[in-house]
């Protein structure tokens, strides 16, 4: 285990010593020892392997043990039984925002409250207002906080979802009965969230196929068994469906159960115009519509969706854009654009390492770029502001540029390293660091990481004004938004969209799964004004580079092509890029 997950594990520890009451001194030593792993100059292992560990301020003897358990084994009996002695409801209770290890407890002691339950209805009988600490705003929050976990626990992020649905659908598609499968609804389409999971699979015998699929491992509960559909539970709550056909059936299913609703009663209407009654199980005349004998193509002229839509006068829609927005229309005058792949893309430049919050250092990311294939990757850590994220000052900072620039010069990885920065725009709409500093980077990311309750017209100023600066290169995560966890800050995203355009400033489309930020549906707006796209996985480890295929989908819903990404540039195309962004401001 390394000293970032071993850091987090400490904070754990802390938490839960804080929730049982433990001596303050005893939850502060732990809260020490984690912030001095995560500011660890010096390999851990190395400091393990020459006894050297305790000797570090902050960590003693006792502590030490404990590291180099973890270190050693990837797991802790000590905290394996403080978890064990907690009440599952306790822990629940730090899932609602706003509510930490001492608050918990107060709860606990005062009210009783050992469950999300139990707390809503303290929160609803006004007990919580009345506690020390509270108050009524504090009770507001939380019941706000609990409403939202209710809404946001009936979906799954696209993420975790696909990686459920993709071993099922490869076992489908491994069976002999099964001639075709694909995984069909709003995993399809790639929402930014799923519901459930839809499967459609061709054979000519279902039965074996309904049999693999409810007796698959990791199945909690087989809600319905029939003859061409069945439904099951799945460990971590995913409801998934599966619905066999005959392979002449097999295109109409799953266009159908691809949706979504809008985008399939605007096709079936168009069907109609033509005489025909299109649905999930194929085409044929449409009662009453037509005096004159309509001709309804054979089954074997439909073997594809492309074909489908071809019978109804379109160019083929991708899954993505079949939203009801706009795609039958595009596709019906052939204007439906040419989508962004992910081997459009050349690198990204919001990334993280061990100098701030990541768990891989600098090295360790340049070589996951390579292996990727990237020809840049950007470097962006926390500045100061974001101090829970460890963020560098002025002179941390420089001392990774110049380590950036000597591993450069190394030439020990094709990946050519980017130095950046993820700078705090401060509520007042300055940013975090000096122009003297961000002078010397390759770049700028401007994101915002505290002040959110601001209103709609204090929050666009506030962005406006840090859009202004020169060294500005991209707005991250614009709108601050985290899927299933909380909402945007409130921001008058098409005056950002705006100055964007006018300032030269790209806007990213933020890859992390938790925020898909910029959200999809404001890219054809953003494209329109010419605002430049910059898909960056945010990632926070190496394998968090894969988050770059989430960013992708979510470009292809918001229509955007090669061109509109200013990372699918090659890397002199894209310097140019980041330097005219600096002399136009100047002007």
């Amino acid at each position: 285990m390394d000293s970032k997950a071993i850091a987090e594990a400490l904070e754990e520890i802390a938490l839960l010593l804080e929730i049982k009451g433990e001596n303050p001194f005893k939850v502060r030593a732990y809260q020490t020892a984690a912030r001095t792993l995560e500011n660890l100059e010096e390999d851990l292992g190395v400091l393990i392997d020459e006894g050297r560990l305790s000797a570090v301020k902050g960590i003693g003897s006792a502590l030490t043990q404990k590291i180099e358990e973890l270190h050693r084994t990837g797991s802790l009996d000590y905290l394996d039984e403080l978890r064990a002695s907690m009440a599952p409801g306790l822990m629940q209770l730090l899932e609602i925002p706003g509510l930490g290890g001492k608050k918990v407890k107060v709860l606990h002691d005062k009210l009783g409250v050992d469950s999300i339950e139990s707390l809503r209805r303290a929160c609803e009988a006004g007990d919580v207002a009345k506690l020390a600490g509270f108050g009524e705003k504090t009770q507001a929050k939380l019941l706000q906080g609990i409403a939202n976990r209710e809404a946001y626990g009936k979906r799954h992020l696209w993420w975790d979802a696909f990686a459920v649905a993709e071993p099922i659908l490869e076992g489908l598609r491994g069976l002999p009965e099964v001639v075709r499968a694909e995984h069909a609804g709003s995993l399809r389409r790639r929402l930014e969230t799923v519901g459930d999971l839809d499967f459609i699979a061709a054979a000519e015998e279902a039965e074996p196929v309904m049999e693999w699929f409810t007796s698959r491992p990791g199945i909690l509960e087989v809600t319905a068994r029939g003859s061409t559909k069945s439904s099951i539970r799945l460990e971590g709550g995913l409801q998934a469906d599966l619905r066999v056909v005959p392979p002449a059936q097999f295109p109409f299913a799953l266009h159908h159960f691809t949706g979504s609703k809008d985008h399939n009663v605007a096709l079936r209407q168009r069907a109609l115009a033509r005489g025909l009654s299109l649905s999930e199980w194929g085409l044929s005349p449409a009662e009453g519509r037509e005096k004159r004998p309509v001709k309804v193509p054979p089954p074997g002229d439909v073997q594809t969706e492309e074909d489908l839509f071809r019978l109804l006068g379109l160019t083929h829609i991708p899954p993505e854009l079949r939203e009801g927005m706009g795609e039958i229309e595009a596709a019906e005058a052939n204007d439906l654009p040419e989508l962004l792949r992910a081997e459009d893309l050349r690198g990204a430049i919001h990334n993280h390492t061990t100098a701030s919050d990541g768990r891989n250092t600098l090295e360790e990311m340049a070589a996951a770029a390579d292996e990727l294939g990237w020809d840049y990757l950007g470097i962006a850590d926390h500045s100061k502001a974001s101090f829970q994220a460890n963020g560098l000052d002025e002179k941390r900072l420089l001392r990774q540029v110049a380590a950036i620039r000597e591993l450069n010069e190394a030439g020990t990885h094709r990946v050519r390293i980017l130095a950046g920065v993820e700078c705090d725009l401060l509520s007042d709409g300055s940013l975090d660091l000096s122009d003297e500093v961000l002078g010397e980077l390759d770049y700028v990311v401007l994101s915002i990481h505290s002040g959110f309750s601001m209103d709609e017209a204090a929050m666009t100023r506030r962005v406006l004004q840090g859009l202004e600066n020169p060294h500005v290169s991209l707005l991250g995560h614009p709108t601050g938004r985290l899927l299933l966890q909380r909402e945007s800050y409130r921001l008058d995203v098409p005056a950002v969209i705006e100055a964007a355009a006018e300032r030269g400033v790209a806007l990213e489309l933020n890859a992390n799964p938790r925020r898909l930020d910029l959200d999809w549906r404001w890219w054809r707006t953003a494209a329109s004004k010419g605002v430049k796209c910059c898909i960056c996985p945010d990632a926070h480890h190496a394998a968090g580079l894969a988050y770059l295929e989430a960013g992708v989908g979510m470009a292809r819903k918001g229509w955007l092509r090669a061109a509109d990404v200013l990372n699918t540039r090659p890397l002199p195309e894209f310097l140019e890029h980041l330097q005219a962004r600096r002399k136009r401001a100047r002007w």
